[in-house]
């Protein structure tokens, strides 16, 4: 990549602007107003992250030494905010079939993009050989930021309820931390992404889902 650019902290930006407007799109969707659609927004794009940046010892946590992520993130927000107010946009993103097709599409790139940069963080701070931590801050990256967009919308967590959300970032972060040293660090980023990302949508159109206990026979 030219100059200081790499392929990790473009994955950055794009899960950070993605999981913002996932938050923003939200917060709409509860007729929030415009701080509280910023609020959701950011929470989403960095929760994941400053969770994983907490548990790994690093203080303080990295959205708060490189503001980029979080002035990404409101940008984002504030974009979502303005195309939303076109009575147009909103009417034809917020029925029920294209808002679930957007926040799905929103919250695979944000969960791929993030679960390979949680897996390569705990890494680069040096815990690489510890498999289970590394897969864990991962997953806890890439979910985070979802959980507390959920918790403060008061829905249950995505995570808890849609179609393998965890599983797929679970699959993503341990192809990483199996491929990771394999191959280049830039390859094993892009595949195990695309990986989370191909999951999630497929577990969309083909309606997969984990067993559930039905009580209805009870009533």
């Amino acid at each position: 990549m030219p100059g200081n650019i790499s392929v990790l902290f473009i994955m950055e930006l794009i899960g950070t602007a993605a999981f913002s407007c996932s938050g923003a799109m939200v917060a709409i969707k509860k007729n929030l107003d415009l701080l509280g659609i910023v609020v959701l927004g950011v929470i989403t794009a960095v929760g994941g992250g400053m969770i994983r940046d907490v548990l790994l010892g690093i203080h303080p946590p990295t959205l708060f030494l490189k503001p980029v992520y979080v002035t990404v993130a409101v940008i984002a927000a504030i974009i979502i905010f303005l195309l939303m107010r076109s009575k147009n946009i909103s009417r034809f993103l917020l029925t029920a079939e294209y808002y679930d097709w957007t926040m799905n599409l929103l919250d695979a790139i944000g969960l791929g993009a993030f679960t390979v940069v949680g897996v390569n963080t705990s890494i680069s701070a040096g815990q690489g050989n510890f498999q289970f931590l590394t897969i864990f801050l991962g997953v806890i990256t890439g979910v985070g930021g979802g959980l507390l967009r959920d918790m403060m919308a008061c829905e249950v967590p995505a995570i808890l309820r849609k179609h393998v959300y965890a599983c797929a970032s679970i699959a993503g972060a341990v192809f990483y931390a199996y491929i990771g040293n394999r191959i280049s660090q830039d390859m094993a980023l892009i595949l195990s992404a695309s990986l989370v990302v191909v999951i999630r949508l497929l577990a969309r159109h083909y309606k997969w889902n984990l067993p559930k206990c039905n009580m209805n026979h009870l009533n």
